[in-house]
């Protein structure tokens, strides 16, 4: 992974090489406490750890006795679902990988009704065992395989904690089944069990997943000059602490675009708290040059635009045409196009001032994605240092937790109480 803050300096807001260099300090210093909790294996920053402590073999063994499925389909929500559906999405297979990280009834029955569901396998995900929406997606899968005269026992793979209700479940069945790593938060599990399963299923190289995550472990160094991620990181903080209070990560291969919507749930529910944070919003280069660039480029200067690309990647020639206007194409190739709008939108900010950061990778697979993954969540990490953030809690995320299952009749909390005391201004 590479960074090049070239397009953040003498930008509104912006940065300067001085500011750069003062905050370096700071860096060396949370560079401390990031390796002293890495090394002591506290919880959350054991997270950066699992290059060196997943393993891939137990990975291998819980899934060789599918076969190679036609289908595979993670039941999960948040970070349970997005490192999978990052990697599965990014990475060709020809076993095809869905999601159901929802309860919307209507995408259920769809997914579901597409799917061959005697020749899938169903990979459910929770951590604690009792996230309400993935127990209630997977008791509908469950019920529509037997339907189907499927048996479910023989086509579930369960990852979980050491406890809970899928873990009794699994138990009880005899399912195959991968544990939760201690001590690392669920949007932070991406190179472990949570996140490889499918990777695996799929007939990917796990271990060039986790080689790219330990290049990003070694190139993590005591100032932001020596290592791409705490860069990264550094820089945001230091831009949102200037008034960039929204990141706009816009990566030019849609193979990324779930990577996008991995590093929004990293990113907010990691940094939201006291006030602080910097709202990461999606888009996806050159698609969103015609919907939100004009935004970026023209409307209030509160933003940090991050733009994510592969350097190699395979192509495809643009045909000769005589077409008036058009001749210049002729001869090219769509990545030449793509690598054209890359650069024009980078300086299109640039020259409008909009602070703009670059990031590379040398191409999209199991390796490089292992290390953008680490990556971003070293910078992540570095962010909640540098802010003085509670970078692995996510207390909102609880708060709206209980609600729910309030409402649900899953128990008394006084939180599903606030849901009756609901201002209305009702416009009918």
């Amino acid at each position: 992974m590479r960074v090049d803050l070239g397009n953040a300096l003498a930008t509104t807001p912006g940065l300067t090489t001085a500011t750069l260099d003062r905050l370096d300090d700071r860096v060396a210093a949370a560079h401390e406490r990031i390796a002293a909790g890495m090394a002591d294996d506290e919880f959350g920053y054991a997270a950066l750890t699992l290059p060196e402590t997943a393993d891939p073999d137990a990975i291998y063994a819980a899934v060789e006795g599918f076969d190679r499925p036609e289908a595979v389909l993670t039941v999960g929500i948040g970070g349970s679902a997005l490192g999978a559906a990052t990697l599965s999405n990014a990475l060709d297979s020809d076993v095809d990988a869905y999601v159901l990280d929802n309860v919307d009834p209507d995408e259920t029955r769809r997914r579901l009704a597409d799917l061959p569901l005697d020749d899938t396998v169903v990979n459910v995900v929770s951590k604690s065992g009792t996230t309400a929406e993935t127990l209630a997606n997977f008791l509908v899968v469950r019920e529509a395989m037997a339907d189907a005269g499927v048996d479910w026992t023989e086509r579930t793979l369960v990852t979980t904690g050491e406890s809970g209700n899928l873990r009794r479940l699994a138990d009880r069945h005899d399912l195959p089944s991968l544990p939760v790593p201690d001590g690392v938060p669920g949007r932070f599990s991406a190179l472990s069990t949570v996140g490889l399963a499918v990777a695996a299923l799929q007939g990917h190289d796990v271990e060039s997943v986790l080689a790219g995550g330990r290049d990003g472990m070694d190139a993590l160094a005591g100032s932001l000059y020596d290592s791409p991620a705490y860069a990264y990181g550094a820089a945001t903080y230091a831009l949102a602490e200037r008034g960039a209070l929204t990141n706009a990560v816009m990566p030019y291969a849609e193979s990324l675009e779930t990577f996008a919507e991995w590093f929004a749930q990293l990113w907010a529910e990691s940094l939201g708290k006291d006030g602080l944070g910097q709202t990461p919003a999606r888009a996806l280069g050159a698609t969103d040059q015609h919907s939100q660039l004009q935004l970026y480029r023209a409307g209030p200067p509160d933003k940090l635009v991050t733009l994510v690309r592969p350097t190699e990647r395979a192509d495809a020639p643009i045909p000769e045409t005589d077409l008036d206007g058009l001749a210049y194409l002729g001869g090219s190739s769509l990545g030449g196009l793509l690598d054209a709008e890359f650069e024009a939108t980078e300086a299109s900010l640039a020259a409008a001032d909009v602070p703009n950061v670059r990031v590379e990778i040398d191409r999209v697979d199991e390796r490089a994605l292992g290390e953008l993954l680490f990556g971003m969540e070293a910078a992540c990490v570095l962010y909640g240092e540098l802010a003085s953030v509670s970078t692995f809690t996510q207390p909102a995320v609880e708060w709206g937790k209980k609600a729910a299952r309030g409402l649900l009749g899953g128990g008394d909390f006084e939180e599903a109480e606030a849901v009756a005391e609901k201002r209305e201004l009702r416009i009918d």
